[in-house]
């Protein structure tokens, strides 16, 4: 587990009062309302620790690309009420913030996966399943999967590892009617998504999605943010080759640096700061991803 503690801003009219390892969340300081400030930091994690070296404009990446999905992903409830100054964003973080309803948060972490890579490659190498989903023999890294599939996992402590779960373990934490629901909304993002990527030349190979209940609706809402490099597997659709690892718009760059011999890091400390040539590489990969999926330019 990392040992960083981020810090957090001093917002008028706002108390802080959660950092995860990318996001912090005020709640208004009258303790009135049912709304949470979520501002996205420039902070980066890597084999569970939150890195000391921030990537400039991460924060903005984030939260723009993630409004920019909710706008997309109709039939969806999201959480979002507001992501301005005129709505009652905070001026100092105008454009890495949302006002959003606070919603009870199952604790789950819903995934869909459309290709196979990552911890289902590792766990279908040793039995041929994933999340206990059998699949057929002669998959590769890689390999699409079609249909997409549902693989859940228990949400952690910031630090740990979330842990792969079957369905019946979704089914016996919140349900078998909200199980359903949540596995159903997960797999209708990923497909309209995956479409909306395709057409732009990025192939959406896989992607996290958290979901709560707002109970001034009592509806399951999608909360947190959405279809991000941080929450998703994106590969440029040109260079995707199945059987090796895909070159993906996220944090390539530090994870093969901190795992280089340049880095001499040995896992059993703090990783190092990470070289100014890795950090402008990371956050241009980001800003990439932004400007391939909207068509607009980052400013």
């Amino acid at each position: 587990m990392s040992a960083f503690a981020p810090a957090h801003l001093d917002l008028p009219g706002w108390r802080h009062v959660y950092s995860g390892k990318v996001r912090d969340l005020y709640e208004p300081e009258d303790g009135q309302g049912e709304t949470v400030l979520v501002v996205a930091s420039d902070r980066i994690s890597a084999y569970d620790h939150v890195l000391a070296t921030e990537i400039p404009d991460k924060g903005r990446v984030l939260t723009q690309l993630s409004l920019w999905w909710f706008e997309r992903l109709s039939g969806v409830p999201h959480h979002v009420i507001a992501a301005d100054a005129a709505g009652g964003v905070p001026t100092a973080v105008e454009g890495r913030a949302m006002i959003c309803r606070k919603l009870a948060m199952y604790p789950i972490e819903c995934i869909a996966r459309g290709y196979l890579t990552g911890s289902g490659l590792l766990e279908y190498r040793d039995s041929r399943t994933v999340c206990s989903l059998p699949l057929p023999e002669g998959l590769v890294d890689g390999s699409r999967l079609e249909p997409a599939l549902f693989t859940p996992s228990a949400k952690a402590e910031v630090g740990e590892h979330d842990e792969n779960i079957a369905y019946s373990a979704v089914v016996e934490a919140v349900g078998s009617d909200v199980a359903a629901r949540l596995r159903d909304l997960t797999l209708q993002i990923y497909t309209t998504a995956e479409d909306i990527a395709r057409q732009r030349g990025i192939i959406l190979a896989d992607t996290k999605v958290e979901f709560g209940l707002d109970p001034a609706t009592g509806r399951i809402t999608l909360g947190d943010e959405v279809l991000t490099p941080d929450s998703s597997r994106f590969w440029d659709a040109a260079l995707y080759a199945p059987g090796q690892a895909q070159p993906s718009f996220d944090k390539q760059y530090v994870r093969d640096w901190l795992t280089s011999d340049a880095s001499g890091w040995d896992r059993s400390s703090e990783p190092p700061a990470l070289p100014d040539d890795v950090v402008e590489r990371t956050r241009a990969r980001y800003v990439e991803a932004y400007e391939r999926l909207t068509g607009r330019m980052f400013a």
